[in-house]
């Protein structure tokens, strides 16, 4: 049981103007929970990608709904909640697409959730039918020896 824990909810618009306000949000968490730079671009990285799905499929680019960014920092972890209540989706029905092909054919999408999956350490995806979306990621925090 972890015996630190900072948790910090930023609640914007489904804009993707906001999605400058969401990375400085994770920056500014990640580094209070001791990433270094390099590794606080890759959480930004990841949690973009997470919320610009987000804006763009399950709201459909319309900037009427609200995007929420959970962050909790323990001893051990920061664990990042991206939480809507538009179209869910079940990632287990993504084809990961080959990404020679992918970048053969210039094709923008289907790379999302690979990505983020490469850049975390956890990814889980809950759909509650009528109600929210939770997307959950974890990045491991690289213990100093």
């Amino acid at each position: 049981m972890a015996q630190f824990e900072k948790s910090f909810t930023l609640q914007v618009p489904s804009s993707t103007g906001n999605l400058a306000l969401i990375r400085e949000f994770v920056s500014t968490v990640g580094a209070q929970a001791g990433f270094d730079e390099k590794d606080v671009m890759r959480l930004q990285l990841a949690v973009d990608e997470a919320c610009a799905n987000v804006i763009e499929h399950a709201y459909d680019l319309e900037d009427t709904h609200e995007v929420t960014v959970h962050a909790l920092v323990d001893d051990d972890a920061i664990h990042f909640e991206i939480v809507d209540n538009g179209k869910g989706f079940d990632p287990a029905r993504v084809q990961e697409q080959n990404l020679d092909e992918l970048i053969r054919d210039r094709r923008s999408g289907g790379l999302g959730l690979r990505l983020i999956r490469s850049i975390m350490d956890d990814v889980q995806y809950q759909i509650i039918p009528g109600e929210k979306n939770e997307l959950r990621m974890v990045k491991k925090l690289k213990k100093s020896s």
